[in-house]
């Protein structure tokens, strides 16, 4: 018996056609005037390689068979790694689907900086070399109040460089219930130690009191430390020292108050999440935050604050190693630019903020006509959750509508993240829930032909 199976393998290994004979037919043909030849002949074997693989599970593959595998391969050689998907997850700040999207003045930016040259380094008024700080510094002056402000490429960049270059190498005083991990395994007591600054824990997980940094204080401190609770919350017998109050005794001291604010929330909208301006306000001498998370931004980290500490920090070695590229700069300017413009008219055109504070009778509407575009699937329309994600606003549940369907075959989620554009859904138990807080209302059409396809396979 396994004499015969071996001897069906081996004719079937046999039948399959050769890679020039495959390049001679006409749909190749076609293929070859679009594409390189070298990617098609790479397809093509990769496509037969699969065949010979998968052979025990096979009959012969007719040539249909193999022609569909080989131009699915093809396009999958020739289509970037990194694309965009459907968010129909309600998380507004996915981590891993990039985070926040970016406003349409940000998008014209990106565009018309990256098709051409720009004076990113070059004062255009002396016509001599000049820096890449001072294009997004001039919005983050007006829009927090401070004296001055830095840009790097992200939040635990800005948190290490201020650390290094204003606290090194003494002691920075920490409260217990403020040493944070946050994604990829960013920990303040890491960040610390390799910044080259000595961390002084103060007070308990749950409490601690003014006095305990008053009496954590020596002459080898030179920074007292606060990280905003972003990501997380400690409920029940607490206590926290106000930021006001933290500042006056620092600086009784002669010592600078940082503050990590993480998200970065640039108008006062969002529950439990100080407005960087108030921050900066109470006089805090650092403060540093996200460019992509509460503010709807690119990725960066803001560092805004006393014009003495930012000098020191624009100067550090580690400056270079953590700077901003155009992109970032050109996006980050155009989104500051629409706060700067009207706040009111910013919740609406960037995406984070409309997605976070929209109505759910807005988000009633939009289930609402996916539902009736995909009434064969049978939707339920219910009653859901979404969050803010990105490790903002852990406490906030967002009141939401979401479509209830059951899948119409095994793995349907499965295949949904196998669609161009890839559909990236909540499954609960039996059922693929449909979050349309995070899905535009440009984007329901193309939702719609997506499910639509799967009709017939119910």
């Amino acid at each position: 018996m396994s004499r015969l199976l071996e001897d069906n393998k081996k004719n079937i290994l046999r039948s399959l056609p050769s890679v020039d004979s495959i390049l001679k037919t006409e749909r190749v043909k076609l293929w070859l005037n679009e594409y390189p030849r070298g990617v098609v002949v790479k397809a093509i074997r990769q496509a037969l390689q699969r065949f010979r693989t998968d052979i025990e599970k096979k009959t012969t593959p007719d040539i249909t068979n193999i022609l569909e595998l080989s131009y699915k391969t093809l396009k999958e050689l020739i289509s970037p790694n990194l694309q965009p998907v459907i968010n129909a997850t309600g998380v507004v700040i996915h981590t891993n689907l990039g985070r926040a999207p970016l406003c349409q003045r940000a998008l014209k930016s990106i565009v018309a900086l990256s098709s051409g040259y720009s004076n990113l380094e070059y004062n255009l008024n002396d016509g001599k070399r000049g820096s890449r700080h001072v294009h997004a510094a001039r919005w983050l002056r007006e829009l927090t109040g401070a004296e001055d402000a830095v840009v790097v490429n992200n939040n635990a960049a800005a948190v290490l460089i201020c650390l290094s270059a204003v606290a090194k190498p003494g002691e920075v005083i920490v409260s217990r219930g403020e040493l944070v991990e946050i994604g990829g395994s960013f920990r303040v007591p890491d960040i610390l130690s390799f910044s080259g600054a000595i961390l002084k824990e103060v007070g308990t997980t749950n409490k601690t009191h003014l006095y305990d940094y008053e009496q954590a204080i020596n002459e080898n401190t030179t920074l007292i430390l606060k990280v905003h609770q972003s990501n997380y919350k400690i409920i029940g017998f607490t206590e926290d020292v106000k930021i006001e109050s933290l500042v006056h005794l620092a600086h009784s001291k002669e010592l600078p108050v940082m503050y990590d604010l993480g998200s970065g929330c640039l108008l006062n909208l969002l529950p439990n999440e100080p407005a960087v301006s108030d921050i900066v306000k109470a006089g805090v001498d650092l403060v540093t935050f996200s460019g992509d998370k509460l503010l709807g931004g690119p990725q960066a980290g803001i560092i805004a604050g006393k014009k003495i500490y930012i000098e020191k920090i624009k100067k550090h070695p580690f400056a270079r190693a953590v700077r901003v590229d155009k992109l970032a700069i050109a996006a980050l300017e155009a989104t500051l630019l629409e706060y700067y413009l009207d706040p009111n008219v910013a919740c609406e055109t960037i995406p984070v903020l409309n997605m976070l504070l929209q109505s759910k009778e807005t988000i009633l509407k939009r289930a609402t006509v996916l539902a009736q575009n995909i009434k064969p699937l049978n939707p339920e329309i219910i009653e859901e959750t979404s969050r803010a994600g990105g490790g903002a606003l852990p406490e906030v549940l967002l009141p939401t509508y979401a479509l209830s369907l059951h899948p119409p075959f095994e793995k349907f989620e499965e295949t949904l993240r196998g669609e161009n554009p890839p559909v990236i859904v909540r499954v609960n138990k039996d059922k693929i829930i449909l979050d349309v807080r995070t899905v535009s209302d440009e984007e329901i059409s193309t939702l719609t032909g997506i499910l639509l396809k799967y009709i017939k396979k119910r």
